[in-house]
């Protein structure tokens, strides 16, 4: 079998792209490297990368410049889970700055292994966590 070296995207698909960017940006504290008026393309740390769609918009095969190729059609539909990974110190550092821009924490999980995972919700109502090393025996 071969191997898989990681996942490399996470796509939320959103209803409000400047919405989306300034919660991202702002709350998250991300960097845009690619964006457009469908898709934001931010590096969310580790070569893992978090890609925004707006609704609607990705339900067409893209045709890329000259010999590039293509992107197939995908969407997603409803509220999804996605979580980030940070350091076990930076915790309450995090829980400051969503509070600082009024994001509720909706729970909390302490993880038998010693992770732990604070759980809120963007904009769109996907439900983003943060999570420490322990909650994975892989993390």
């Amino acid at each position: 079998m071969p191997e898989l070296n990681g996942v490399l995207e996470t796509a939320l698909y959103v209803a409000d792209m400047p919405r989306a960017r300034r919660f991202f940006e702002t709350v998250m504290g991300l960097s845009p490297f690619n964006a457009d008026h469908r898709f934001t393309a931010y590096d969310a740390g580790a070569g893992t990368v978090l890609l925004l769609f707006l609704d609607g918009e990705t339900s067409e095969t893209v045709v890329l410049p000259g010999e590039m190729g293509t992107i197939p059609p995908h969407d997603g539909a409803g509220r999804v889970h996605m979580a980030f990974a940070i350091a076990a110190p930076a915790l309450p550092d995090w829980e400051a700055q969503l509070g600082e821009h009024g994001v509720g924490i909706e729970g909390r999980t302490h993880w038998p292994r010693g992770g732990e995972s604070v759980y809120f919700r963007d904009p769109d109502g996907h439900l983003l966590e943060l999570a420490t090393p322990g909650v994975w025996p892989t993390y």
